[in-house]
C-alpha cells in the first residue's frame, strides 16, 4: 500500500470514527498498518489508534501502540516525529496513573531539539506533565507547568489546548478546595467552546460540562451539578467514550449522596448502565440491569399504589399523603377511600377481611 492509498484509507477511517462507527474505523486502520509501506503514514495510522484506545478506556493497548509509534520514528530518524510518540507515550503512562514515567518523558520531549513543529507540542507536554504532577500531589510543580501551557496556548492562539489546560485547572483547585476557582475555569473552557469549538470534537464540551459539573457538586448546587453532569454523559454516551462515562457514573452518585437519596442514586446509576449495555448490544448485561431497575422501583414504590403505573411515566398530578405513600391524584379521586389504601392494606390481618 503505498503513501496515496494509505493517507485514503485513513482519511476513510476518521470519517467512520466521527461518525461513531468505531469498531468499522479501528477495522480500517489496523489493515493500513498491516499493509502499508509508508512510514509517515504508519505513524499517522498509528496516532490514529493511540487516540481512539485512549477514548474507549483501553489504556494497555494505547501505550502498546504509542511504543509501536516510537520505533516507527526512530526508523524515520526525524525528531518531529520522536517528540510527539514520546508524547502520546507520555500520555498513555498518564492514564495508566504511572506517573513518574509520565514526568520523565514529557522531560524527554522539552529537551529534545526538534523543528517549529515540536515546539508547538511543547504546550500539550506541559499539560501532561502537569497532569501527572497533579497525580503525584506535587501542587506547586502541577500549578507550574499549567501555567506554563496556558502560556504555549496564548502564544499559539491555541484555543483546544486553553480548553483542556482550564479544565485541569479547574481539577487541580477541586483538589485544593478552592471551589469558586474550580468552577471558574471550566466555566472558561465552556465559553471557549461557544466561540470557536463550531469544528472541534464535541468531546470537548463534554469535558467541560463534567468539570463543571463536579464543581458546581462542591458547591452545593446540586440542579446545575445533575444539568452539567447530564450534558457530559449525553455525548459521552453518543461518543462511545468509556472513561467519561465512568466518571459521569460517579459523579452522578455523589450528586444524589449530597441529596441524601443513596436509593435514588442506585437507580440512576441502573438506568444509565442500562442505556450503555443497549448501546452495546451486551444482551446479558441489559437484562441484568433492566431486573435490577425495575427490582429497585418496587423497592423505592415509584409506582401507584391503586393502578399499579410507574410514577412520572405519564403526565398526571401526584398527591402524597400524610403517611409519605403517593398516588396519582385522579386514583385517590376515583377510588374515594378515605386514608391511605397501602396503609389499610398493610394492616390488615387474615381472618378479619
Amino acid at each position: 500500500m503505498g503513501q496515496d492509498q494509505t493517507k485514503q484509507q485513513i482519511e476513510k477511517g476518521l470519517k467512520l470514527y466521527q461518525s461513531n462507527q468505531t469498531d468499522r474505523a479501528l477495522h480500517v486502520w489496523t489493515k493500513v498498518l498491516e499493509k502499508t509501506s509508508d512510514p509517515g503514514g504508519k505513524f499517522r495510522v498509528l496516532g490514529c489508534l493511540i487516540t481512539a484506545h485512549s477514548e474507549m478506556g483501553k489504556y494497555k493497548d494505547m501505550l502498546r501502540y504509542a511504543l509501536e509509534q516510537i520505533d516507527t520514528a526512530r526508523e524515520m530518524e526525524d525528531p518531529d516525529y520522536l517528540t510527539e510518540g514520546y508524547l502520546n507515550l507520555a500520555r498513555s503512562n498518564e492514564k495508566l496513573c504511572d506517573f513518574q514515567k509520565t514526568v520523565s518523558y514529557c522531560k524527554t520531549c522539552l529537551n529534545m531539539q526538534g523543528t517549529t513543529v515540536s515546539l508547538q507540542l511543547n504546550g500539550q507536554v506541559c499539560l501532561s506533565m502537569g497532569n501527572a504532577f497533579l497525580g503525584l500531589s506535587v501542587f506547586q510543580k502541577a500549578l507550574e507547568s499549567y501555567e506554563k501551557a496556558l502560556r504555549y496556548a496564548h502564544n499559539n492562539d491555541d484555543k483546544m489546548l486553553e480548553c483542556r489546560v482550564c479544565c485541569s485547572l479547574g481539577n487541580i483547585y477541586i483538589q485544593l478546595k478552592d471551589y469558586e476557582k474550580a468552577l471558574f475555569f471550566p466555566c472558561k473552557a465552556a465559553e471557549l467552546v461557544n466561540d470557536y469549538g463550531k469544528g472541534w470534537s464535541l468531546k470537548y464540551r463534554a469535558m467541560s460540562q463534567y468539570h463543571m459539573s463536579v464543581a458546581y457538586r462542591k458547591l452545593e448546587r446540586l440542579p446545575d451539578a445533575m444539568e452539567c453532569c447530564e450534558e457530559s454523559m449525553k455525548i459521552a454516551l453518543q461518543h462511545g467514550d468509556r472513561p467519561l462515562q465512568a466518571l459521569c457514573l460517579l459523579n452522578f452518585a455523589d450528586i444524589h449522596r449530597c441529596r441524601r437519596d443513596v436509593d435514588l442514586c442506585t437507580l440512576k446509576v441502573h438506568c444509565l448502565s442500562e442505556g450503555i449495555y443497549r448501546q452495546q448490544g451486551k444482551q446479558a448485561e441489559l437484562r441484568e440491569q433492566v431486573v435490577k431497575f425495575l427490582q429497585c422501583v418496587e423497592e423505592l414504590e415509584l409506582y401507584c399504589g391503586m393502578c399499579g403505573e410507574s410514577l412520572g411515566d405519564r403526565d398526571q398530578k401526584l398527591q402524597a399523603l400524610p403517611c409519605s405513600h403517593i398516588f396519582h391524584l385522579k386514583c385517590l379521586q376515583t377510588n374515594g377511600t378515605k386514608g391511605c389504601p397501602k396503609c389499610f392494606k398493610s394492616s390488615m390481618k387474615p381472618g378479619f377481611v
